[in-house]
């Protein structure tokens, strides 16, 4: 399953400002492409799926990410 995420995983323009806002950080898109990445490829890595979205949990970075299922859109990601 996290393999299916991590291979349509998309963004939107907002959900950027959203991740830095959430995680109190200041990285580019690409550095938050690359930051959600790793947490989707580390084995470590959580998955549950509650309704209609998946909430991916990695303890090592205290950061819980939350994909729309339907589309695998990014939609926030917080600190745990």
């Amino acid at each position: 399953m996290i393999e299916e995420i991590a291979g349509n995983i998309c963004y939107t323009e907002l959900v950027y400002g959203r991740v830095n806002k959430k995680l109190k950080v200041d990285l580019s898109s690409n550095e938050i492409e690359e930051m959600v990445m790793e947490i989707l490829k580390d084995h470590q890595s959580i998955i549950e799926k509650i309704g209609k979205n998946f909430y991916i949990s990695n303890l090592e970075k205290h950061v819980r990410l939350t994909v729309n299922s339907y589309n695998y859109r990014l939609i926030t990601a917080n600190r745990i």
